[in-house]
């Protein structure tokens, strides 16, 4: 996947509208995929994202946080932490396969499918130079290093 063009989709936001990833052409993109809202090491996910997005939009980067959630309780979400970027609903986990993001089984629900922790970042020119995977959905990244490659691409 590094070095390839990043798989385009469109997902709904917490409005239910549609959000492509094309729409941030020209941009370097962050795409941080999280198990789910409200479950403790996402909400210290999105946070850290939202506590270094200034830092990100200075340099032409936007985070984009992606999960199988419904609009509504991104929303929810989104709203409860002050997250000033796009949460986006992959319900169909067309968007999670497609970045071999997936996580099965999630809290002990067999069969449960839901993303795994995975951070992509992608350049102005839609290629994927960055990925980081959990080794379980309890592991974070390491967000200065994201922050500062991100930052490197500007």
């Amino acid at each position: 996947m590094i070095g390839e063009s990043a798989p385009n989709f469109t997902l709904k936001n917490t409005s239910k509208e549609d959000v492509s990833l094309a729409d941030y052409a020209g941009k370097t993109v962050i795409l941080a995929f999280y198990p789910g809202a409200f479950t403790g090491v996402c909400d210290t996910e999105m946070c850290s994202f939202q506590d270094n997005l200034s830092k990100l939009n200075e340099s032409n980067s936007d985070v984009i946080g992606i999960s199988v959630d419904s609009p509504w309780a991104n929303a929810e979400f989104a709203s409860k932490y002050n997250l000033k970027f796009e949460l986006l609903s992959d319900i169909d986990r067309e968007v999670v396969e497609a970045y071999d993001a997936k996580f099965v089984g999630l809290g002990g629900i067999e069969g449960y499918e839901s993303a795994n922790r995975v951070v992509v970042v992608i350049d102005k020119e839609g290629i994927v130079r960055h990925r980081w995977v959990a080794e379980n959905p309890g592991v974070e990244p390491d967000y200065d290093e994201i922050v500062s490659f991100a930052q490197s691409l500007s």
